[in-house]
Protein backbone atom coordinates (compact mmCIF):
# COMPACT_ATOMS: atom_id res chain seq x y z
CA UNK A 1 0.00 0.00 0.00
CA UNK A 2 1.22 3.35 -0.91
CA UNK A 3 0.46 4.79 2.48
CA UNK A 4 2.35 8.42 1.67
CA UNK A 5 0.58 8.78 -1.45
CA UNK A 6 -2.68 8.24 -0.43
CA UNK A 7 -2.29 11.01 2.28
CA UNK A 8 -0.92 12.89 -0.45
CA UNK A 9 -3.82 11.90 -2.86
CA UNK A 10 -6.59 12.80 -0.19
CA UNK A 11 -5.20 16.09 0.41
CA UNK A 12 -5.28 17.24 -3.25
CA UNK A 13 -8.57 15.68 -3.39
CA UNK A 14 -10.16 17.61 -0.94
CA UNK A 15 -8.71 21.00 -1.95
CA UNK A 16 -10.93 23.64 -3.47
CA UNK A 17 -7.82 24.85 -5.08
CA UNK A 18 -4.53 23.74 -6.44
CA UNK A 19 -1.90 21.86 -3.36
CA UNK A 20 1.72 23.32 -3.62
CA UNK A 21 4.30 21.17 -3.12
CA UNK A 22 5.01 23.03 0.23
CA UNK A 23 1.55 23.10 1.25
CA UNK A 24 1.85 19.38 0.91
CA UNK A 25 4.84 19.46 3.01
CA UNK A 26 3.90 21.24 6.17
CA UNK A 27 0.83 19.28 6.49
CA UNK A 28 2.40 16.07 6.10
CA UNK A 29 5.37 16.89 8.58
CA UNK A 30 2.61 17.96 10.82
CA UNK A 31 0.65 15.33 10.71
CA UNK A 32 3.79 12.81 10.98
CA UNK A 33 5.69 14.55 13.16
CA UNK A 34 8.95 13.45 11.08
CA UNK A 35 10.91 15.12 8.21
CA UNK A 36 9.58 14.21 4.67
CA UNK A 37 11.81 14.08 1.94
CA UNK A 38 11.04 16.21 -1.12
CA UNK A 39 12.27 13.47 -3.31
CA UNK A 40 9.40 11.01 -1.48
CA UNK A 41 6.55 13.48 -2.22
CA UNK A 42 8.02 13.75 -5.92
CA UNK A 43 7.88 10.42 -6.50
CA UNK A 44 3.95 9.97 -4.38
CA UNK A 45 3.40 12.88 -7.01
CA UNK A 46 4.65 11.07 -10.38
CA UNK A 47 2.62 7.50 -9.06
CA UNK A 48 -0.57 9.33 -8.51
CA UNK A 49 -0.36 11.33 -12.22
CA UNK A 50 0.53 7.45 -13.36
CA UNK A 51 -2.61 5.87 -11.58
CA UNK A 52 -4.79 8.25 -12.92
CA UNK A 53 -3.56 9.15 -16.58
CA UNK A 54 -5.60 5.29 -17.07
CA UNK A 55 -8.75 5.12 -19.22
CA UNK A 56 -10.08 3.43 -15.84
CA UNK A 57 -10.57 7.09 -14.48
CA UNK A 58 -12.43 10.21 -15.90
CA UNK A 59 -10.48 12.36 -13.95
CA UNK A 60 -6.81 12.66 -13.61
CA UNK A 61 -3.86 14.78 -11.44
CA UNK A 62 -2.75 18.15 -13.38
CA UNK A 63 0.35 20.13 -12.41
CA UNK A 64 -1.81 24.00 -12.45
CA UNK A 65 -1.73 27.17 -10.99
CA UNK A 66 1.42 26.38 -9.28
CA UNK A 67 -0.05 23.68 -7.12
CA UNK A 68 -1.85 20.46 -8.01
CA UNK A 69 -5.49 19.18 -8.70
CA UNK A 70 -7.56 16.34 -9.93
CA UNK A 71 -9.33 17.92 -13.17
CA UNK A 72 -11.51 15.78 -15.18
CA UNK A 73 -10.18 14.59 -18.95
CA UNK A 74 -10.83 16.60 -22.25
CA UNK A 75 -12.63 13.45 -23.27
CA UNK A 76 -15.56 14.38 -21.02
CA UNK A 77 -15.53 18.39 -21.88
CA UNK A 78 -18.74 17.68 -23.58
CA UNK A 79 -21.35 16.33 -21.18
CA UNK A 80 -19.26 18.41 -18.31
CA UNK A 81 -19.92 21.81 -20.59
CA UNK A 82 -24.07 20.79 -20.80
CA UNK A 83 -24.23 20.15 -17.02
CA UNK A 84 -22.15 23.29 -16.28
CA UNK A 85 -24.31 25.68 -18.74
CA UNK A 86 -27.41 24.31 -16.89
CA UNK A 87 -26.06 24.54 -13.67
CA UNK A 88 -24.55 28.20 -13.71
CA UNK A 89 -24.86 31.17 -16.69
CA UNK A 90 -22.00 33.46 -14.56
CA UNK A 91 -19.63 33.70 -17.44
CA UNK A 92 -17.53 37.04 -17.49
CA UNK A 93 -19.40 39.71 -19.57
CA UNK A 94 -17.47 41.41 -22.38
CA UNK A 95 -16.75 44.43 -19.91
CA UNK A 96 -15.31 42.05 -17.12
CA UNK A 97 -12.97 40.56 -19.52
CA UNK A 98 -11.88 43.72 -20.77
CA UNK A 99 -11.62 44.70 -17.42
CA UNK A 100 -9.51 41.96 -16.13
CA UNK A 101 -6.95 41.75 -19.02
CA UNK A 102 -6.37 45.50 -18.15
CA UNK A 103 -5.51 44.83 -14.50
CA UNK A 104 -4.10 41.00 -15.23
CA UNK A 105 -1.20 43.05 -18.20
CA UNK A 106 -0.89 46.55 -16.34
CA UNK A 107 -1.30 45.42 -12.83
CA UNK A 108 -0.85 47.24 -10.38
CA UNK A 109 -3.50 49.52 -11.54
CA UNK A 110 -5.92 52.14 -10.19
CA UNK A 111 -9.47 52.44 -11.04
CA UNK A 112 -8.88 55.56 -12.98
CA UNK A 113 -6.09 53.70 -14.99
CA UNK A 114 -8.40 50.65 -16.36
CA UNK A 115 -10.90 53.78 -16.88
CA UNK A 116 -8.75 55.86 -19.27
CA UNK A 117 -7.65 52.44 -21.38
CA UNK A 118 -11.29 51.31 -21.57
CA UNK A 119 -12.86 54.64 -21.70
CA UNK A 120 -15.61 53.82 -19.77
CA UNK A 121 -16.77 53.46 -16.31
CA UNK A 122 -15.77 50.27 -14.69
CA UNK A 123 -17.09 50.25 -11.22
CA UNK A 124 -19.14 47.48 -12.17
CA UNK A 125 -16.79 45.23 -14.06
CA UNK A 126 -14.44 45.70 -10.92
CA UNK A 127 -16.78 45.03 -8.39
CA UNK A 128 -17.97 41.59 -10.18
CA UNK A 129 -14.33 40.78 -10.42
CA UNK A 130 -13.68 41.28 -6.67
CA UNK A 131 -16.73 38.85 -5.87
CA UNK A 132 -15.69 36.27 -8.56
CA UNK A 133 -12.13 36.65 -6.19
CA UNK A 134 -10.42 36.70 -9.40
CA UNK A 135 -9.04 40.32 -8.74
CA UNK A 136 -7.81 41.36 -5.21
CA UNK A 137 -6.96 44.75 -3.80
CA UNK A 138 -3.57 45.39 -3.35
CA UNK A 139 -3.15 48.77 -1.12
CA UNK A 140 -3.78 52.43 -2.00
CA UNK A 141 -1.60 54.33 -4.05
CA UNK A 142 0.18 57.45 -3.58
CA UNK A 143 -1.28 59.56 -5.73
CA UNK A 144 -3.66 62.13 -4.85
CA UNK A 145 -7.00 60.40 -3.33
CA UNK A 146 -4.71 57.40 -2.36
CA UNK A 147 -6.99 55.22 -5.01
CA UNK A 148 -7.33 51.54 -4.52
CA UNK A 149 -4.49 49.50 -6.54
CA UNK A 150 -5.89 45.98 -7.97
CA UNK A 151 -3.77 43.35 -9.17
CA UNK A 152 -4.62 39.22 -10.01
CA UNK A 153 -5.43 37.02 -7.45
CA UNK A 154 -4.20 33.48 -7.47
CA UNK A 155 -7.94 31.97 -8.33
CA UNK A 156 -7.15 33.93 -11.58
CA UNK A 157 -4.22 32.04 -12.68
CA UNK A 158 -6.39 28.61 -11.49
CA UNK A 159 -8.96 29.99 -13.34
CA UNK A 160 -6.82 30.84 -16.80
CA UNK A 161 -4.63 27.68 -16.29
CA UNK A 162 -1.57 29.22 -15.64
CA UNK A 163 1.36 29.20 -13.01
CA UNK A 164 2.93 32.39 -13.59
CA UNK A 165 1.50 35.93 -14.91
CA UNK A 166 4.70 35.37 -17.54
CA UNK A 167 2.15 32.39 -19.22
CA UNK A 168 0.50 35.19 -20.38
CA UNK A 169 -0.35 36.03 -24.50
CA UNK A 170 2.16 38.93 -25.21
CA UNK A 171 0.83 40.97 -27.33
CA UNK A 172 3.35 40.15 -30.49
CA UNK A 173 0.87 36.46 -30.05
CA UNK A 174 -2.52 38.05 -31.43
CA UNK A 175 -0.23 39.32 -34.28
CA UNK A 176 -0.77 37.85 -37.68
CA UNK A 177 1.05 38.93 -40.53
CA UNK A 178 -1.93 37.32 -43.02
CA UNK A 179 -4.07 40.15 -41.58
CA UNK A 180 -1.93 43.24 -43.34
CA UNK A 181 -3.29 44.78 -46.04
CA UNK A 182 -0.64 45.31 -48.72
CA UNK A 183 2.89 44.23 -48.47
CA UNK A 184 6.07 46.38 -48.16
CA UNK A 185 6.73 46.59 -51.42
CA UNK A 186 3.47 48.67 -52.22
CA UNK A 187 4.68 51.26 -50.24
Amino acid sequence: MDYLGNHIEALIFCSLKPVTKNDLHSTLVEMFEAEIPGKDINDALSRIKEKYSSEDFAFEMVHSGGGYQFLTKPAYQSSIGVFLKQQSKKRLSTSALETLSIIAYKQPATKAEIEQIRGVNCDYSVQKLLEKNLVEIKGKADSIGRPLIYVTSEKFMDYFGINDLAELPVPKDFEDDENEIGSEQDI
